[in-house]
């Protein structure tokens, strides 16, 4: 890959690829907040005193009751339809992966994008028909988003000059954490004032506006969109024009599996997954229990890291990307630096919050540090798939993803075991896990991490 400095009458920022890496940014905020609002709005949605539709009930009772509706679902229940969106987007990532080579990306994420959120728009009738059409509307809206995150790798393959991956993949990546700090900020707030449907209403509405948006503005290759200016399109493909493109030829799976880089992106992609699976669990329960907050406090406090993780997110894309065009570090040295600030450094705050905790806002701080720093990882190695073999880069994000998806659904179980236990020994406990794991799989990327284009994935080669 030439490092070559962009000509200046290039546009950068203000360009069609910023802007369709905006959208999409805009696009995952609004799915994650789809994600996990009903998370959220169970609080508001079940009955945890008197069963549903008692007589004797006040007028004003009554009127509430039809604004902000109650079911009695019990805590199994609400545990089956809180995970049901995962089990829809686990079994997408690799089928998804794959597909992102063949078919129109363009047509995947927009009618996808669009399904989850009629899906969502559909919610709060399904409570009222039954518990199952939720857990199947959740399901379905599960793998409508899974095929949404896995897909959209793809796009950089065309549309992301090697000099801008680490910009354009972080802008829209961070969306997903500007989805999260969204809807905890948003969803008790419309919950109190609107009703706890119009969560689903408003999330709903927005991933629709954007999924028609998207079907206008995007094209699967620049060179096919009406309105991108001429020295950008030339910019883009000349820069584009060593790196070979997508195929449907068939996949070296054998040569795959022998790849050590690629192992070590996927210990990667599961310690970053670990350790984000851990910090959702812990932290509303860790502001409760050791820090005595109040529910509304602990919902802003919830969301604040994620409000700071969507802040470093994007300015590690843009450093490494300024470190690479500037050649003041070489692109290997800028994905293991990136890769060991994104695992060490939450491991090293939240062991900080193990034995320096002494003041609340010194927690706070080791909280929001130990959460907001793991998104170095987008100029890392959540990007580093790209460098090795960008031919597979779809269906090798999709396999990572699955992995470290994995890796979320033991952590958060191993979480949940021990939170069961001895609450003051889980705060020790929970984060060594977090830094075992971090640790090694560090370690192992550090090794095995490699930049360059691998032989299995360049042009003609074939295992």
């Amino acid at each position: 890959m030439d490092n070559q400095v962009p000509p200046k009458k290039v546009p950068t920022f203000c360009s069609l690829r910023y802007g369709l890496s905006f959208l999409l940014h805009f696009c995952n905020t609004v799915l994650m907040s789809q994600l996990i609002c009903l998370n959220l709005t169970t609080v508001a949605m079940v009955n945890r005193t008197n069963p549903h539709g008692l007589p004797n009930t006040s007028t004003k009772e009554l009127l509430d009751n039809i604004k902000n509706p109650v079911y009695n679902w019990s805590p199994e229940i609400q545990g089956i339809i809180f995970s049901s969106i995962f089990y829809g987007i686990l079994f997408t990532q690799v089928p998804v992966g794959y597909l992102s080579r063949i078919y129109s990306i363009k047509k995947m994420i927009g009618s996808a994008l669009f399904l989850s959120s009629l899906l969502c728009l559909f919610i709060p009738l399904a409570a009222e028909i039954g518990v199952t059409l939720v857990i199947t509307c959740r399901v379905v809206q599960g793998a409508a988003q899974g095929t949404v995150s896995a897909a959209q790798h793809a796009i950089w393959v065309k549309w992301s000059p090697p000099l801008e991956q680490g910009r354009l993949t972080s802008i829209s990546l961070s969306g997903f954490l500007l989805g999260s700090f969204t809807a905890l900020l948003a969803t008790g707030f419309i919950c109190q004032s609107l009703g706890w449907p119009m969560v689903f209403y408003i999330f709903g509405a927005c991933g629709c506006a954007l999924s028609l948006l998207w079907f206008v503005l995007f094209y699967d290759d620049p060179k096919d969109h009406p309105c991108i200016n001429i020295s950008e399109k030339e910019y883009i493909t000349s820069s584009l024009i060593q790196q070979v493109s997508l195929s449907k030829q068939s996949l070296p799976i054998k040569a795959m599996l022998k790849s050590l880089p690629l192992w070590a992106i996927s210990f990667g992609s599961f310690a970053f997954h670990w350790t984000n699976s851990i910090v959702i669990l812990f932290t509303p329960v860790f502001l409760n229990s050791k820090l005595h907050v109040s529910i509304n406090q602990n919902g802003l406090l919830s969301a604040l890291p994620y409000l700071f993780a969507w802040m470093i997110g994007i300015i590690a894309g843009e450093m490494a990307d300024f470190l690479l065009s500037r050649n003041i570090l070489s692109i290997i040295i800028i994905r293991k630096l990136f890769t060991t600030l994104g695992l060490l450094l939450p491991a090293f705050f939240y062991m900080c919050l193990c034995y320096l905790n002494s003041s609340f806002y010194g927690s706070i701080i080791f909280l929001v540090l130990g959460n907001a720093t793991g998104s170095f990882c987008l100029g890392g190695i959540v990007i580093n798939a790209l460098d090795i073999a960008p031919r597979y880069y779809g269906f090798l994000k999709g396999v990572t993803n699955l992995i470290g998806m994995l890796g979320a659904l033991i952590s958060s179980t191993l979480t949940g075991m021990i939170l069961g236990q001895d609450p003051e020994s889980s705060l020790f406990k929970t984060f060594y896990l977090i830094v075992a794991v971090n640790v090694i799989s560090l370690i192992f990327c550090l090794v095995f991490i490699k930049a360059e284009i691998e032989d299995w994935a360049k042009e003609g080669q074939h295992t």
